[in-house]
């Protein structure tokens, strides 16, 4: 049976439910600009309608505030958020490819071209004027340019190389951080929601926060509640996995740890390289065909050799103690492009192997065999029928920094041995047969280079096939090209002519010789050694371009996606001035109701008792 007084309850519930509108829409237009709010609505609902046992059935008892809910579509967060991990990946790539680009883009200005062109322009003049002990200093001088040049490309790569992992250090921070924010704001939703309200403002929180995390790395969210019985109200769980793996359970996050390498993954890395495990030893691999975001980018970057890393078949032999592990048909046959480090780890069958030194033996036909000494010796010998095979470093397949200066490796052996060679077979003005003219160190006195060998070792040394012992080209890289000692300190050791010096100082045969290699066609797969060089230019800037076009694309993605996100759960400034008015006029209405209400009982008490 209603009360008395039930009208004047009825206006109150209206009053209480716009006042709780009319404070929401407010909410929603002070944070209309607010990044990641998401839009506020008052959830109402009739009240639960009373029996008067009248003609009429029930009576309405007014509304009920049921919540308040945000606007939010998770179908737009999961789709904003693997588009972020792409946009991040290619905003990464192309800003250092973009680096990349302008370091090798003086190729036409003062860079590559000027010194290539420079050291042959000079050697044309000497052939003018063979016995010149000017000209002969120029093209010492030009050379020692040229050899600069690429010393000075290197130690850039190396440069791009340390700030991309300082980046990834600093990422592998901001994760450890927004984990614990993640964690913490759960925790402070939890212990709200218990109650039973809905705690929006720190839903909107804690969604920012995983917006950012999954422009650095893909990112997965679940919330689940579980319940031991019906009557139970359940626990609720947060999960927050990056990569598949767990980075926050709730209120606990995980840690993430950088640990500097022990061993190179290639021979070009600089020492300390970051690797990335989970704090508990857990491995968290960024060599992952799943990996997305800045640090996937970061990492291939870094350590990208386009999947050129030696490997190949594997056999061992055990001699008392001593565990020698032979590779052979491998992928790398040519001393120019090995890049393997002196001492490092062999992965064999997914587990590493170290390995203190290797020798390669030169097959008759023109194959490789490695011979690796293991660190340690294996549990059984692995035989040729085996067919198990192993792999030096990591198979990254981008074109990274270590690709970039593998090529400029490339270049400098293949050009300094081919020089070499041929500088070899002539004479000096001092009558003796030409030195080595390019070298890997400046020290006076510098062991012979051998162009051709049937075995080299890790620590430079080389066999040549008449038992000559001297220094293969791995040692040499585009970091430590150099001349020889004493050609820059005696113009006199240019060897330009050939046979006995008793055919004249003018003589210049050899130096006609040295004059091809310019444009000798068949010391590179891509021409001579300028084309080379130009089709490395262009390659770069293919790549550069094509991730300035992905970052583009997956922006405009990115900005679609957005809208689409903001028309759920955005504030329409208009809708809301709209929406207050509605309030406030059924604000007016329920004041109205209590008001007549007043009036009536005024009458009913106050007027019928006189």
């Amino acid at each position: 049976m209603a009360s008395t007084f039930f009208g004047l309850n009825i206006g109150l519930s209206g009053l209480y439910a716009y006042q709780a509108s009319i404070n929401t829409t407010s909410h929603n237009i002070a944070n209309a600009e607010t990044t990641g709010y998401s839009r506020q609505t008052v959830v109402t609902s009739a009240g639960e309608a009373m029996r008067v046992y009248s003609s009429y059935g029930m009576a309405g008892t007014g509304v009920d505030i049921v919540d308040i809910i945000q606007q939010r579509n998770a179908y737009y967060d999961v789709k904003y958020r693997n588009s972020a991990a792409l946009y991040g990946e290619y905003t990464t790539k192309n800003e250092y490819m973009s680096q990349i680009q302008n370091y090798f883009n003086e190729v036409n200005d003062g860079g590559f071209t000027d010194s290539y062109n420079d050291f042959f322009k000079s050697l044309n003049t000497l052939n003018n004027d063979p016995s010149s002990l000017d000209v002969r200093t120029t093209v010492a001088n030009n050379a020692a340019s040229l050899s600069e040049y690429m010393n000075y490309m290197y130690t850039s790569m190396q440069t791009v190389q340390e700030d991309a992992n300082f980046q990834i250090k600093n990422l592998i921070d901001r994760v450890n951080s927004l984990g614990e924010q993640i964690a913490n704001v759960t925790k402070q939703i939890n212990a709200l929601e218990v109650s039973g309200v809905t705690a929006n403002d720190l839903r909107d929180a804690r969604e920012n926060l995983v917006d950012e995390l999954s422009k650095i790395v893909n990112v997965t969210t679940e919330e689940k509640v579980t319940k031991s019985d019906p009557m139970d109200p359940g626990t609720v769980t947060y999960e927050v996995r990056i990569n598949g793996q767990l980075l926050v359970d709730t209120a606990v996050s995980k840690q993430l740890v950088v640990v500097p390498r022990t061993e190179k993954v290639n021979e070009t890395d600089l020492d300390g390289l970051y690797d990335v495990t989970w704090e508990d030893g857990q491995e968290f691999s960024l060599n992952n065909a799943n990996l997305k975001g800045e640090l996937a980018a970061l990492f291939q970057v870094r350590d990208g050799n386009n999947a050129e890393n030696l490997g190949g078949k594997v056999t061992t032999n055990t001699v008392n103690g001593v565990t020698t592990l032979t590779l052979t048909k491998t992928n790398c046959d040519d001393i120019t492009k090995l890049n393997i480090p002196a001492e490092g780890n062999i992965t064999i069958a997914g587990k590493d192997y170290k390995y203190t030194g290797f020798t390669v033996n030169v097959l008759a036909d023109g194959s490789y065999e490695y011979n690796f000494n293991l660190d340690e010796p294996l549990a059984n010998d692995i035989k040729d029928t085996d067919d198990i095979r192993g792999e030096i470093g990591e198979s990254v397949n981008y074109k990274g920094i270590p690709y970039y200066m593998a090529k400029l490796n490339e270049f400098s052996r293949t050009f300094a041995s081919v020089f070499n060679k041929i500088h070899n077979q002539g004479t000096d003005l001092n009558g003796e047969l030409g030195l080595d003219y390019f070298n890997w160190t400046s020290e006076k006195g510098a062991n012979k280079m051998l162009e051709e060998f049937t075995s080299f070792s890790s620590d430079g040394s080389a066999v040549a096939a008449d038992g000559t012992i001297g220094v293969s080209y791995y040692k040499l890289t585009a970091f430590n090209m150099t001349i020889t000692s004493e050609i820059s300190s005696d113009p006199k050791k240019f060897a330009a002519s050939t046979g006995d010096i008793t055919q004249g100082v003018e003589n210049k045969d050899n130096l006609n010789k040295l004059l091809t290699i310019e444009n000798d066609k068949s010391l590179f797969k891509a021409g001579t050694p300028a084309q080379f060089y130009d089709t490395l230019v262009a390659e770069i800037g293919v790549d550069a371009s094509k991730y300035e076009t992905f970052a583009k694309s997956q922006e405009s993605i990115m900005n679609s996606i957005t809208n689409q996100r903001l028309s759920e759960s955005g504030v329409d400034i208009d809708e809301e001035a709209m929406n207050l008015v509605k309030y406030q006029n059924a604000y007016n209405l329920s004041a109205k109701v209590i008001q007549i209400m007043n009036e009536i009982y005024d009458k009913l008490i106050n007027g019928t008792g006189i």
